[in-house]
C-alpha cells in the first residue's frame, strides 16, 4: 500500500496548458473568467494544475515540441485567428501521441489557415446570430461532460454555426434540433468529442458570456471535458 501511495504522489496531478492568445476578436471578459475558473476546477478536483500561454512570447517558450513534453494537455479558451505556434504540425502530432485537447467557444475560430487543426476540432466557426436562449439536448448521458445535465439544458449565449462539421466524424454530447435564431428544424452541434490518434479532443461552443462560465453546470461540463481529454475520466468517443 505504501508503494502504491508513494507512486501516486510521485505521479502528481496532470499539467494543463491554458491558451488564451488571440489574433482576431478577443473575448476579453470571459477569457479572464475562464482562466480563473479552469485553475479553480483543477485545484478543487486535485486532478490537474494549470499553466498559461497568454502572449506570443509565452507561446514561443511553452509550445515548442520540446516544451510541450512536460504537459499532458491544452485548453484553448476562446483563442482566435492565426496563432504563432512554433510548430503547428508538431503541436498536432503531440496531441495525436496521446495528449488531451480541450477547447471552448472561439477555439473553432482559430487557425482558419491550417485545415488539419480544424479537422482535429471537428468544426470551423462560420457565423453567429444575435445571442439567444437555446435548449441543448444531451446526446450522451454517461460522458463526464454531460452526465450531470438532465435531458436538456437551457442557456443564453452566442451560438455558432460551423463549416467543416460532420456529425458522423465526432461523438455528439450536446446539440440543438432547431436553428438557434430562426428556430427552423435541423441539427446543430453544440459540444462533442473525438479520438485524435491516441489523443482525445473535447470541444464546447458555449462560453461566450461571463455568466455562462459562472454557472455550476457549465463548470462541471468543462471539468468533465478536461478530465476526459486527460484520460482521467471514462467516456465514449465513438
Amino acid at each position: 500500500l505504501l508503494i502504491t501511495m508513494s507512486s501516486a504522489v510521485a505521479a502528481g496531478p496532470k499539467k494543463l496548458l491554458v491558451v488564451t492568445v488571440t489574433k482576431g476578436f478577443r473575448h476579453s471578459d470571459s477569457i479572464v473568467v475562464a482562466e480563473r475558473i479552469i485553475a479553480e476546477l483543477g485545484k478543487k478536483s486535485g486532478k490537474f494544475e494549470v499553466d498559461y500561454v497568454r502572449t506570443d512570447a509565452d507561446m514561443a517558450e511553452k509550445m515548442t515540441v520540446e516544451a510541450l513534453k512536460k504537459y499532458d494537455g491544452v485548453f484553448f479558451a476562446s483563442t482566435t485567428g492565426s496563432l504563432p505556434l512554433p510548430d503547428t504540425e508538431g503541436f498536432l502530432a503531440w496531441v495525436r501521441s496521446g495528449k488531451g485537447f480541450a477547447g471552448a467557444h472561439a477555439a473553432s475560430d482559430t487557425l482558419h489557415d491550417f485545415v488539419p487543426y480544424l479537422e482535429m476540432v471537428g468544426g470551423e466557426f462560420k457565423t453567429h446570430g444575435p445571442q439567444v436562449e437555446v435548449e441543448c439536448i444531451v446526446q450522451d448521458d454517461k460522458h463526464p461532460s454531460t452526465k450531470h445535465i438532465d435531458k436538456t439544458i437551457k442557456v443564453f449565449d452566442e451560438i455558432y454555426l460551423f463549416d467543416r462539421y460532420d456529425k458522423n466524424k465526432i461523438h455528439l454530447l450536446l446539440d440543438l434540433d432547431k436553428h438557434p435564431n430562426t428556430k427552423e428544424a435541423g441539427h446543430f452541434g453544440i459540444a462533442w468529442c473525438k479520438s485524435y490518434g491516441k489523443g482525445k479532443m473535447f470541444y464546447t461552443e458555449l462560453g461566450h458570456r461571463v455568466d455562462v462560465w459562472e454557472k455550476p453546470w457549465y463548470q462541471e461540463h468543462v471539468l468533465g471535458g478536461i478530465l476526459w481529454s486527460l484520460g482521467l475520466a471514462k467516456g465514449s468517443s465513438e
